[in-house]
């Protein structure tokens, strides 16, 4: 049996279209090698036509490591390890800008796997660019600067009270949410785990500032640093399918899930892997 994976890269930094696999089946170990070491080289590997259940998408997450259960986000029946991102007329999309996942806990995810179900006619595509390809593009003297500073990332800027108001039982989740997750501090520039390539990690999403800094010299820096992060060059699109799959490597990436098929409806399935401290 050919247990050989395919990988198609979409552009020189970043994204790749996997073929020849099966995710409705348990990967052999084989398999599952070609699929991780192809994720660090690649950063986001795009897979098409995975009929998979939310308990099969759970199965694969594991192999990975342990799972993220998410503070407000509504999970699958039996399955509260995959979120359920369920945008509509009456629950707009927050995933519309610059992010990277769960940034705001001491030990943001490592991967996460995103699955596909119901599509509008046209256009809910999403959007990857690469931290370590924004970071190498950076002149000497600016990854200087940057290079001993940390970042405050927060729960609330992406999580704000007023949309979590519509019940009292929201607002109370929302509330012990908040609780439970302090802002934490993580370096701006983060060193990858395996590869030990170096990437930019700051967020529009979580990240609201600088230490150490003024509150302007912050301002201007975090602002360049989104700008800069968010370079076409630096990025690779996806146009989904019913029934495709994303696995991303959320240590050296961020994404935006873009918002222009709203009001129309688009369902995903989401596994998150929790990662270690970032250094």
């Amino acid at each position: 049996m050919n247990e050989r994976l395919n990988f198609t890269a979409l552009g020189p930094n970043i994204g790749a279209q996997v073929s020849d696999v099966d995710l409705s089946r348990p990967l052999s170990d084989a398999q599952f090698e070609q699929l991780y070491h192809g994720l660090l080289r690649h950063q986001v590997l795009f897979l098409r036509n995975q009929v998979i259940t939310p308990e099969q998408q759970r199965a694969l997450a594991i192999r990975f490591g342990d799972l993220h259960i998410h503070p407000v986000y509504p999970h699958a029946e039996d399955v509260e390890e995959i979120i359920v991102l369920d945008t509509h007329q009456d629950n707009p999309p927050d995933n519309d800008n610059w992010h990277t996942d769960v940034t705001f806990i001491q030990t943001p995810p490592a991967f996460a796997i995103l699955a596909s179900k119901l599509l509008p006619e046209s256009g809910g595509d999403t959007l990857w660019s690469t931290g370590i390809a924004a970071y190498e593009a950076l002149s000497e003297p600016f990854k200087t600067l940057l290079n001993g500073l940390q970042a405050e990332h927060d729960f609330k800027k992406s999580f704000q009270e007023y949309k979590y108001r519509k019940t009292e039982e929201e607002h109370q989740r929302w509330q012990q949410a908040v609780a439970k997750n302090p802002p934490v501090q993580h370096p701006v520039i983060r060193t990858h785990p395996v590869s030990g390539r170096k990437a930019l990690f700051v967020n529009e999403g979580f990240t609201t500032r600088l230490l150490g800094l003024s509150e302007k010299e912050s301002d201007a820096l975090l602002n360049f640093l989104f700008w800069h992060s968010a370079k076409p060059e630096f990025q690779v699109r996806w146009r989904w399918q019913e029934n495709d799959v994303a696995i991303w490597d959320n240590r050296v990436t961020q994404h935006y899930a873009n918002a222009d098929y709203y009001p129309a409806r688009r369902v995903m399935h989401r596994a998150t892997v929790l990662g270690d401290k970032p250094f």
